[in-house]
């Protein structure tokens, strides 16, 4: 039996995961999430397709503007499947605020910032992803941009 074929790259499929699996939540920001519908990162996406409705639900929440807007960057990010919610906030500190951002930036750039903030915060190199799971990564962005 030969091996199935790779799907070319304009087949990924966004991912949709848990509001509980985005980093950085705590578990009283996911209840109350959860409280206003929003139970999965496409959700939050949803609703928060517009300043208007950011603005509306961070009132809602009482809590600042900023915040769902953080997490509006995570669950974007958390939409690549390579990506996921395991690498979505290392992209974010990395700079990375988007899909769209992240399709348009060199591989080796990308690697660099990483590579620079991961010793900068944890003195770890060793942590950094490889250049090919970077690459992998925007290939993944260009597809679903």
């Amino acid at each position: 039996m030969s091996p199935k074929p790779k799907a070319p790259v304009n087949l990924v499929q966004s991912c949709d995961w848990p509001i509980e699996q985005l980093p950085g939540l705590s578990q009283q920001e996911v209840s109350q999430l959860q409280n206003c519908g929003i139970a999965t990162t496409k959700a939050l996406i949803a609703q928060s397709q517009t300043l208007q409705a950011k603005v509306k639900l961070a009132n809602k929440l009482q809590i600042h503007l900023q915040y769902v807007n953080k997490w509006v960057a995570l669950a974007d990010l958390a939409r690549i499947p390579s990506v996921g919610t395991q690498y979505c906030g290392l992209l974010l500190h990395a700079g990375v605020g988007s899909v769209a951002l992240l399709a348009t930036i060199p591989t080796h750039r990308l690697h660099k910032q990483i590579l620079r903030l991961q010793v900068a915060t944890m003195q770890r190199r060793d942590l950094c992803p490889a250049v090919e799971q970077v690459q992998q990564w925007i290939q993944q962005a260009q597809a679903i941009a």
